[in-house]
């Protein structure tokens, strides 16, 4: 975009950042992963954007806040010609996923690079990354194969109504935020308890 000038004939140079979000609207068609009904943008789509727009005068600096045996804590900090523009931060759990026993640390420090660039404005509607949504999924759906996994354990109707109490609440937020996974719990719990009946463990 070429530089105007207001009516004292002083140059206004076009925000840099705005053209870069502008940028990153007209690219996303096709960039971006539909999870559970919404789109969203993959940190690297974000990050290429950024570079693509601002070369070398986009600064991002990763800082870990915290780092031990269960825990990853980063930050991020975009700037643009040395002025800072956003921070984002991310937490990555070494329990929560295979990944995350090797990767906790770059799994934070790609969460915390996509949040600050959203938090630039570079995202559509959503500032959670495409990544970021996944692994929540994935955690969840970990929850669904321990609950499934107990199930199959079930030795009588008194173990099976203890396992209906103590799943009670998660099952119930599971149906009411992500009713796909809801439905393919359903399914196994479905085929399970079909087995236990088999087995003469339920009536």
């Amino acid at each position: 975009m070429a530089n105007r000038t207001n009516g004292n004939g002083t140059k206004i140079i076009p925000d840099d950042l705005i053209q870069t979000i502008t940028d990153f609207k007209q690219t996303s068609e096709g960039q971006m992963i539909n999870i559970h009904g919404k789109n969203y943008a993959t940190v690297a789509h974000r990050l290429a954007i950024f570079r693509r727009n601002l070369g070398a005068r986009g600064r991002i600096e990763t800082h870990i806040l915290d780092i031990n045996k269960d825990v990853v804590v980063v930050k991020a900090i975009i700037s643009i010609d040395n002025q800072i523009i956003a921070t984002g931060m991310a937490e990555e759990k070494r329990a929560a996923s295979r990944i995350n026993q090797t990767s906790a640390l770059e799994n934070a420090e790609t969460s915390a690079v996509g949040r600050a660039l959203a938090m630039c404005g570079i995202t559509n509607d959503n500032i959670a990354s495409a990544e970021e949504v996944s692994t929540a999924i994935e955690q969840q759906d970990k929850k669904i194969q321990e609950a499934i996994t107990t199930l199959k354990t079930v030795s009588h109707a008194g173990n099976y109504q203890e396992w209906l109490t103590k799943n009670k609440t998660f099952l119930a937020d599971l149906k009411d935020k992500n009713p796909l996974s809801y439905n393919k719990f359903v399914e196994k719990f479905t085929d399970v308890k079909s087995q236990l009946k088999s087995k003469g463990v339920l009536i």
